[in-house]
């Protein structure tokens, strides 16, 4: 069931995306008086699954769920129509137009989609306003909850004070901001100290498959016990709060681990709290040093109830909402741009980390989340965007190169050169392509 809400949540996304995207090369184009022979959701090849004709252009939906296509008529593109193409030109064509309108219609797709993403930023701040964890309100410092932070040199209470120079607003933009920086700066009792972020980092975060390697320090809450579990023979009780070890106190889980370290093998007191009372019960420590409990990894919103940390929250009025919208779009697509030129170096190993289709349907979550939903959707219209800009045939970007070519100098580009260049770019797309979906499958194994 949680694979089908995903798939659900997947496809609506790309169809809204998809559809809008063409309507900015449709729209312009109509307006130009340029004829659109089809309007697709989805691919069509040999068949599709709906199909009606309104005046010049035929609307359909294909059965390959990989995108969406409109066919403008005059214009070398994925059709590689060059029946067509031999004829002469006619005005309702494409390449009848003046090169700055064609270079309008080529660039609706991305236009639409940047504005996109910024108006569905803007309205979800508008309803569901924002709220965050402030880094400063971890005042004890992080948890370190996989061994591959302190394999980089960071240490449970390590407080962040910058990366790469930068203060730190959000707790949870952290690791999105370590994966392309260079050093980060944390306060220890020590003092300030530089961790330097080595080369591969992205690669060792690919490996280990982890998605979070620090988390805000947690209370020990009992959630569940270890089969056999000698705390829970001694008399502790799901929901009950380890507050201290031989009366020395404890404020945190990851302090538990550390207590028992010198009392392995032997018997320990320990100190709960259960529904506002103290309790004190005697268990034994494993050589390995535990007692057999697992820990409630509580939520922001359940560590906020506990008042353990503040979260800050912000509203917007609904005109106070775009450039909020804006900001938060541009900060989303600027993160992306960084993340993406890492995929060009090869000592990063982030090329590693690209995946299809089943990569972005895992970023939706098993329930269906309205909130969540309308930021992936927001995300992936500017991460669309970014991707059809690139100077690469085939793609909207490298249409827009060609015209920008024959804008300066003043005749376009052979026709012949066109179709190669269209080949060639649909090579490209399709190897990338298979290489994504194929790290996805590669990921299952």
């Amino acid at each position: 069931m949680e694979i089908l809400i995903k798939a659900l949540q997947l496809i609506m996304s790309l169809s809204i995306l998809v559809v809008l995207h063409e309507l900015g090369h449709f729209i312009p184009a109509k307006f130009f008086k340029t004829k659109v022979e089809k309007f697709y959701l989805f691919f069509d090849p040999y068949f599709s699954l709906v199909k009606k004709k309104i005046g010049d252009t035929e609307y359909g939906i294909g059965w390959l769920p990989l995108g969406g296509y409109v066919k403008i008529s005059g214009m070398i593109d994925e059709s590689m129509d060059k029946d067509q193409m031999q004829k002469p030109p006619q005005p309702w064509e494409f390449r009848a137009k003046p090169a700055w309108q064609r270079l309008i219609i080529m660039l609706g797709g991305v236009f639409v989609n940047l504005l996109l993403g910024i108006f569905i930023y803007s309205m979800t701040l508008y309803s569901y306003g924002d709220r965050f964890l402030p880094n400063n309100n971890l005042i004890d410092g992080l948890w370190c909850v996989d061994s591959l932070s302190n394999e980089i040199g960071f240490q449970t209470g390590d407080k962040i004070i910058s990366i790469d120079g930068k203060p730190v607003k959000r707790f949870s933009s952290i690791l999105e901001k370590m994966v392309t920086a260079s050093y980060v700066n944390v306060e220890r009792e020590s003092g300030i100290e530089q961790i330097d972020i080595p080369t591969d980092f992205i690669e060792k975060l690919i490996s280990s498959e982890k998605t979070m390697l620090f988390y805000p320090r947690i209370p020990a809450i009992v959630s569940s016990f270890v089969e056999g579990s000698d705390c829970q023979k001694a008399g502790l009780i799901i929901k009950d709060k380890i507050i201290g070890i031989n009366n020395k106190e404890i404020k945190y889980h990851d302090q538990v681990s550390k207590a028992l370290e010198k009392y392995k093998d032997s018997v320990v007191t320990i100190n709960i709290m259960r529904d506002d009372e103290l309790f004190s019960f005697q268990t034994s420590v494993s050589k390995e040093g535990t007692i057999g409990y697992y820990p409630a990894l509580l939520t922001f919103n359940q560590l906020e109830d506990l008042e353990i940390y503040k979260m800050e929250r912000s509203s917007f009025s609904f005109l106070g909402s775009f450039p909020a919208g804006y900001n938060k779009a541009m900060d989303k697509l600027g993160g992306y741009i960084a993340q993406f030129k890492l995929i060009l170096s090869p000592s990063s190993g982030a090329y590693k980390g690209v995946g299809g289709f089943g990569a972005i349907g895992s970023l939706f979550p098993a329930e269906w989340d309205w909130q969540r939903f309308w930021n992936l959707t927001a995300f992936l219209s500017l991460m669309l965007a970014f991707m059809n800009i690139l100077p690469i045939p085939a793609l909207d970007g490298g249409h827009v190169m060609f015209l920008i070519y024959e804008i300066v100098v003043g005749r376009p580009a052979p026709e012949k050169f066109m179709e190669y260049a269209q080949v060639l770019g649909m090579i490209i797309l399709l190897s990338l392509l298979v290489f994504a979906n194929g790290n996805d499958i590669l990921r299952l194994f």
